[in-house]
């Protein structure tokens, strides 16, 4: 059995390889005890430091009517949205990124974006998009056709493990915080906001079918998969 894939634009080449996620909001005891239980039983992935975290900051973008921000409040089947990021203090590797979720399934597509790019974007020239890649492209074309703008920075402690047998990645996200949408993103230690204080968000990620080893691994009594967006609760604070 192979992953399901779905073109969501005329101008990608290739398909998006969907994959199963699910989230659960989870209480610091909850955390705690799954966080002591996922270090003994898999390894932490490539991008984590000492400790076994790494930090995340991302930008997300919405159009003047909110949409992205309604779509997933509402459970679209069929919804994209667009956000940059980087991880810890490097903004040598920054990405942009077009995230798509259809019928409870998950992908992304990514593309390179250098720092200088991001200045010039966020001061409001984005015509170099049109000369890029084919997601540049499309960013462009929906930043012309769509007015999406920049909304709100995303930021958390990520500690993220790895089960590669079947292709499965289990993420903690913790401390989660919002941040001024400008070139705020660009400083790693920029003002943020806590959101969401004495919650951690659990992520489980895999293909076709979810391992019962990692099943077991992940379960919390009384916990069920739900609707948890980081880019919403960040957004109660415009």
């Amino acid at each position: 059995m192979t992953m399901a894939t779905v073109d969501m634009t005329t101008d990608c080449r290739k398909p998006i390889a969907l994959r199963h996620e699910q989230k659960h909001q989870i209480s610091l005891a909850e955390d705690l005890v799954l966080s002591q239980r996922l270090r003994r039983m898999f390894a932490h992935d490539g991008h984590a430091g000492d400790d076994g975290t790494y930090r995340v900051v991302s930008l997300y973008f919405d159009d003047p009517y909110d949409r992205a921000l309604t779509e997933k409040i509402n459970g679209t089947d069929r919804r994209e949205k667009f956000r940059l990021r980087y991880y810890g203090d490097d903004l040598h590797y920054i990405r942009l990124e077009k995230k798509i979720k259809i019928n409870g399934l998950c992908g992304k597509r990514s593309e390179s974006i250098s720092e200088e790019q991001v200045l010039r974007l966020l001061a409001g020239d984005f015509r170099f998009l049109a000369c890029g890649g084919t997601l540049f492209k499309e960013f462009y074309s929906k930043i012309r056709g769509q007015a999406l703008a920049p909304k709100t920075i995303v930021c958390y402690d990520r500690e993220a493990f790895v089960f590669r047998p079947a292709n499965v990645r289990v993420t903690i996200d913790r401390n989660i915080r919002s941040g001024l949408h400008g070139i705020d993103f660009l400083r790693p230690d920029g003002v943020r906001l806590s959101v969401n204080r004495g919650i951690s968000v659990l992520e489980v990620k895999y293909d076709e079918f979810l391992p019962n080893l990692v099943r077991a691994v992940v379960q919390v009594p009384g916990r069920r998969a739900e609707a948890c967006s980081k880019y919403a609760l960040c957004r109660r604070f415009d």
